[in-house]
């Protein structure tokens, strides 16, 4: 089972949007009203933070009477979720769950969508995402690509070592800087150097400096076949990384170039998962 957000990300949630009460719903006078809610998938879809939306109108007094799971691909036409209870309580908990699972699922959604790309070229080839998710969603985010088939590149600066141009420039130039490789690699035994080249020129170097990762930025696929074939014959031992503006629309090609990893940011970005909600009262 993938992971699951926290009480208090979900009480956050909540507070967020019902921070004193339904005004509406009271209004009306109808809270008490026992009712059922349904979650529907309007198109086809990678399914993401069922869980959560699920805790979320529990946390609201809803009982969940049925719920499937995070990385199940759906149809259209497919209940996802449903639950029973007040409408004071599905009221209060409607928006906040289908919030979750609309934008979740649709990065879950293109995830798939590009791995399963990717597995059709090279099923061994990993797919993994950058760390520019939107603050205050890298939780979300981060669930949606693993329930769409992709794995984290960085969860940020703190438990892995990836080398920029912008790293290299305090460090007197690139040249400089890999003269230090084997010194950097002693410094941190249990984890791999990654750097970034952005030149064909600047990845041969990086390569034969030992360096674990030549992570390979924004080059074209026609440039980087020729690129990948050369690094594959002169470092073997070298993983070799594409990255920068890799798409649904090109991830066949890139992976087609023979690269180890593609590593990608789109998935973040894109239209919601449209699912569709049916609220009504219970017989009394």
């Amino acid at each position: 089972m993938l992971y699951q957000l926290s009480d208090t990300d979900i009480e956050r949630f909540i507070e967020e949007d019902v921070p004193y009460g339904d005004l509406t719903t009271l209004l009306l006078g109808i809270g008490a009203l026992e009712g059922k809610i349904t979650f529907t998938s309007r198109e086809i879809t990678t399914l993401c933070c069922t869980e959560e939306a699920s805790r979320v109108l529990e946390h609201c007094g809803a009982s969940v009477t049925f719920c499937m799971k995070s990385g199940t691909t759906v149809d259209a036409g497919v209940v996802i979720l449903s639950a029973n209870g007040s409408a004071d309580a599905l009221h209060a908990g409607w928006k906040v769950a289908l919030n979750l699972l609309e934008y979740a699922s649709g990065i879950a959604t293109r995830t798939r969508n590009i791995v399963n790309r990717v597995k059709e070229v090279d099923p061994g080839m990993r797919v993994l995402t950058t760390r520019k998710s939107f603050p205050g969603t890298k939780k979300i985010a981060i669930k949606a690509i693993i329930a769409g088939g992709a794995l984290p590149h960085r969860l940020g600066l703190s438990e892995s070592v990836l080398v920029f141009r912008q790293h290299t420039a305090f460090c007197g130039g690139l040249d400089n800087f890999l003269q230090t490789v084997t010194d950097l690699k002693t410094k941190t035994p249990e984890h791999k150097i990654i750097v970034e080249a952005e030149t064909a020129e600047d990845a041969m170097k990086i390569a034969a400096a030992g360096v674990d990762v030549v992570q390979i930025d924004k080059l074209p696929p026609e440039e980087l076949s020729v690129l990948v074939r050369r690094l594959h014959q002169e470092a073997p031992g070298v993983t070799v990384s594409a990255a920068g503006g890799i798409t649904a629309q090109n991830a066949s090609a890139y992976a087609e170039t023979g690269v180890d990893i593609l590593v990608l940011s789109s998935v973040y970005f894109g239209k919601p998962s449209d699912i569709a909600v049916s609220m009504f009262p219970l017989p009394s």
